[in-house]
């Protein structure tokens, strides 16, 4: 890997900053010691930083290198928050907080970032225009980028990078992989209400459960006859809940499923035609219905552009051999989509296996990553930014 001696240098910091956040992990909205580890730093290192809703952290620098052309502005982003797991490992870097764990890699995001702040700190003459450092909550509930996007910290921006760690590739990879690489998520839920009655007397009364039934049936039909077999959709119903006693129709039944798709407009069309199917199946038996839905994360769609422009520096980095470019999408959803929904960009996976220690997939018991895989993360940052804000 060609990493800079300046980014190897930092590679006792890097190590130190993921095993800290490791140790200390905390669920989405809950991330107030991890981002007070995080503005502590961006303070002694004199970056001015603002806020983002109670966890997120939003820096900036300015370069000093002179430019004709009209300056640019440009975001990389980190995730912060941890997972609801209790870690198996023994590690002495293990978490200290009971049941909660990093076992998505939001530790490393979190370092290598600090990381290229820390280079762009000392180098503000490479580089024109802004660099833009996100430190962003809550991605495992999809609650975090939308914060961001609705302060307005997007709207004068030119480009959004980011990146992901991924076991399933070896130390050394690199995914960069134009046009939709993650599915969209909404999480929604389904309440009906019918009408007790005895089983002996069915006409008496509405059946819930009967309702509820018919919406899952029917909603399985959306991803089998209505749409593409060659295009990514799901429709899953989780969780179902309703009755009391063997001899009464059910008054309540209760729904909670997912839709994820790879397309904004099918997205949009399914989400109505899922609300409409289950109204219309409450009207048909008597009941009523009420949907609501959560919108966790948009489609990842990376940026033709921006992608070959990924590609072309991970080449660089690691060899063409080592660069991933064509690959099937994941059904899997990133929050990170929300920022890409507003501002052109791309997302890149990483490979950080090594060994059989770091084989374990995300959100396992037992992930954990190969440290080498920060300096390439941090180099990236760098030469991404420095890229697009250079050219």
């Amino acid at each position: 890997m060609n990493i800079i001696a300046e980014v190897r240098e930092l590679k006792e910091k890097l190590i130190a900053y993921r095993r800290h956040f490791h140790q200390y992990p905390e669920p989405s909205l809950k991330e107030y010691k991890t981002a007070d580890t995080i503005q502590n730093i961006l303070k002694e290192l004199e970056i001015p930083f603002i806020k983002v809703g109670e966890t997120g952290t939003f820096a900036s620098i300015q370069g000093t290198k002179e430019s004709t052309e009209p300056l640019q502005q440009i975001i990389l982003r980190a995730d912060i928050d941890a997972l609801d797991i209790l870690e198996k490992s023994s590690h002495d870097y293990r978490s200290k907080n009971s049941g909660v764990m990093h076992a998505c890699g939001h530790d490393a995001h979190t370092a290598a970032l600090l990381g290229a702040v820390h280079y762009f700190k000392e180098h503000p003459e490479t580089f024109s225009g802004t660099i833009h450092f996100a430190f962003q909550q809550a991605e495992e509930i999809g609650a975090g980028a939308k914060q961001f996007v609705a302060a307005g910290l997007t709207n004068d921006v030119n480009q959004v990078f980011g990146l992901h760690v991924d076991p399933n590739l070896e130390l050394g990879e690199i995914q960069a992989v134009p046009g939709p690489n993650n599915a969209s998520c909404d999480i929604f839920t389904i309440d009906i209400t019918g009408k007790s009655t005895h089983v002996a007397r069915p006409q008496l009364g509405v059946d819930a459960l009967v309702i509820g039934a018919n919406i899952v049936t029917k909603l399985q039909q959306i991803p089998s006859r209505l749409t593409d077999p060659m295009e990514g959709i799901i429709v899953g119903i989780g969780k179902f809940e309703s009755g009391t006693r063997y001899n009464i129709v059910a008054n309540h039944a209760h729904l909670e499923g997912t839709l994820r798709t790879l397309s904004r407009e099918s997205r949009v069309r399914f989400l109505q035609l899922i609300q409409q199917i289950a109204e219309d199946e409450a009207t048909f038996l008597g009941g009523e219905c009420t949907f609501s839905n959560y919108d966790a994360a948009n489609v990842t769609i990376n940026d033709s552009e921006s992608t070959e422009r990924a590609q072309r520096i991970a080449q660089r980095l690691v060899s063409e051999e080592n660069v991933i470019t064509h690959l099937e999408p994941s059904m899997g959803a990133d929050d990170f989509a929300d920022f890409l929904a507003e501002v052109p960009g791309c997302y890149l996976r990483v490979g950080v296996r090594s060994s059989s220690d770091t084989s374990y997939g995300l959100h396992h018991e037992q992930f954990d990553l190969d440290e080498e895989a920060l300096l390439l993360m941090t180099q990236l940052h760098i030469d991404y930014a420095l890229d697009f804000l250079n050219e």
